[in-house]
């Protein structure tokens, strides 16, 4: 059986207080979708932040807040493209064969992917490894690392994959609405701008406003 998840690369939080998240491994993967869990959604919103968490250029961009989470959230809330690192995996779970997106790719490159169905029939997902899937007629190959002869492949149907890139475009809709109702929870100030950034960082529409699907949502800081 051959999945596709949308996933965000992930670290263990030391020593990260700002809001609740998962324990996870010291590096891997973590899957998004509309099943997590508070503390899951609170990692994944972690880990798009401190991708963006950089100095402002000097260039008329506003200063960094003082306060801690003001900080943290500055650049996601401010810099005018986002990073996410991560993307699309691909498991063939009868070969144990996994397409994971390389260094350098984004969430929000996901759209690449329809170039392999409508477009120019390849893309290209990162480099280190240099992930790179392929049309063949009615087939479509995906290749772990396109830079080693040897290197494992998987194979399915463009009919296969058009179907799989739905899925994964709904979980990362199912993820955003939850995303935002979180946001409501735990970042009740910064509610819209942080989900309107997520949404950015996943090229996505943003969602209907937190505060209209949940109307018990806070008005002040935790």
């Amino acid at each position: 059986m051959i999945t596709m998840q949308p996933v965000v690369e992930v670290y263990a939080p030391e020593g990260f207080a700002l809001w609740p998240v998962a324990e996870v491994e010291p590096f891997g993967y973590l899957a998004l979708s509309g099943e997590l869990t508070p503390l899951e959604v609170g990692t994944a919103v972690m880990r798009i932040a401190s991708c963006n968490d950089l100095d402002p250029e000097d260039d008329g961009s506003p200063p960094r807040p003082a306060d801690p989470l003001g900080s943290f959230l500055h650049g996601l809330l401010t810099l005018d493209t986002l990073f996410a690192a991560g993307g699309l995996r691909v498991t063939d779970s009868a070969t144990g064969v996994a397409f994971l997106p390389g260094c350098c790719n984004s969430l929000k490159d996901w759209r690449e992917w329809h170039q392999v169905l409508d477009g120019s029939g390849q893309a290209w997902f990162g480099h280190d490894p240099d992930p790179r899937a392929e049309r063949h007629g009615e087939n479509v190959r995906l290749t772990i690392d396109a830079e080693q002869n040897d290197s494992p492949v998987i194979e399915l149907l463009a009919t296969d994959l058009r179907h799989l890139l739905a899925g994964a475009e709904h979980d990362l809709t199912s993820f955003l609405a939850l995303a935002a109702d979180w946001a409501a929870q735990n970042l009740p100030r910064h509610a819209a701008p942080v989900t309107a950034a997520l949404a950015r960082a996943l090229d996505l529409p943003t969602p209907t406003e937190p505060s209209a699907r949940n109307p018990e949502a806070h008005a002040d800081t935790p």
